[in-house]
């Protein structure tokens, strides 16, 4: 199942209401990463309500396109979506990091929360499990997309490039990666941690078609991913370029909200900037 029936608009107001429900979820648990997890919501929410062939009723269809979360650490984003999508109960969402709670830190396949396709945590392993998924697929001649997405970090694990290299090597056109290149980690400016440019051409060296765009802006991160299914000879990767926080305009690119959480008064007022800043209602 695709779902296809939303616009722009409607998409936009989805993301919005995925980018509320992560706060809210952070505000109770009082821990959880904030502005990575809000800065891809665009990003899941055109897979999860446009892109992705997948079906909240029977999540287990063999056909689904399978989303890989290596960076673990954005289970918010993907909690959130899930449970919009129709996985399970939004109401669900406010166990986050709770004691015997199916919405643990990272995802865990053991916590037997549907949509979840592999447990995440360790960075720099999702590319890797990606490679062997679609192994798999190709080997069992199964037509269907393995998603997987990255932290910019997270690519200074060697683990990737060795995943990468691999993606080639077996003709892998059935991977697509997507890098959150918000330039962006927990010590600060990624170049300054260590150097990721020219990261385009890093990619296209180890043989992949390389795709870059906004990953902010809705219609053109879909418009982009749709070009990705036009190759078909090598596994793809999009550069999707974001800002931590995004619509959340006090704490936009700020490095320090990586693993922060909003106290009341700051929920109040980041979900009031979203609110206001898209011209929608929180319903």
């Amino acid at each position: 199942m695709k779902i296809r029936d939303l616009s722009i608009q409607a998409l936009t107001q989805k993301a919005i209401q995925i980018k509320i429900s992560i706060l809210e979820m952070l505000h109770t648990a009082k821990s959880g990463h904030l502005g990575g997890s809000i800065g891809v919501a665009d990003i899941f929410t055109a897979l999860y309500f446009h892109l992705l062939h997948h079906n909240p009723n029977h999540p287990q269809d063999k056909n689904r396109d399978r989303v890989i979360l290596s960076a673990g650490h954005l289970a918010p984003v993907l909690y959130a979506s899930l449970a919009h999508a129709g996985y399970f109960e939004i109401a669900e969402l406010q166990s986050l990091r709770k004691l015997g709670s199916r919405l643990q830190g990272h995802p865990a396949l053991n916590n037997h929360l549907p949509g979840i396709e592999t447990s995440s945590g360790s960075l720099g392993q999702g590319l890797s499990i990606a490679v062997g998924i679609a192994l798999s697929a190709k080997y069992k001649k199964e037509n269907y997309n393995i998603v997987t997405i990255l932290g910019d970090g997270e690519l200074q694990e060697g683990s990737i490039w060795e995943a990468a290299m691999s993606a080639t090597h077996y003709n892998l056109s059935n991977m697509i990666a997507i890098v959150d290149r918000n330039r962006v980690q927990i010590d600060g400016n990624t170049e300054n941690v260590m150097m990721l440019e020219p990261l385009a051409d890093k990619w296209k060296s180890f043989g992949w078609d390389v795709f870059e765009c906004n990953g902010n802006n809705i219609e053109e991160f879909i418009s982009t991913y749709k070009r990705t299914q036009q190759s078909t000879q090598k596994p793809k990767v999009i550069i999707a370029n974001t800002k931590m926080s995004f619509g959340i305009k006090s704490i936009e690119d700020d490095y320090t909200w990586h693993g922060k959480v909003p106290n009341k008064e700051q929920l109040a007022q980041f979900t009031k900037e979203l609110i206001s800043k898209n011209n929608i209602s929180n319903e």
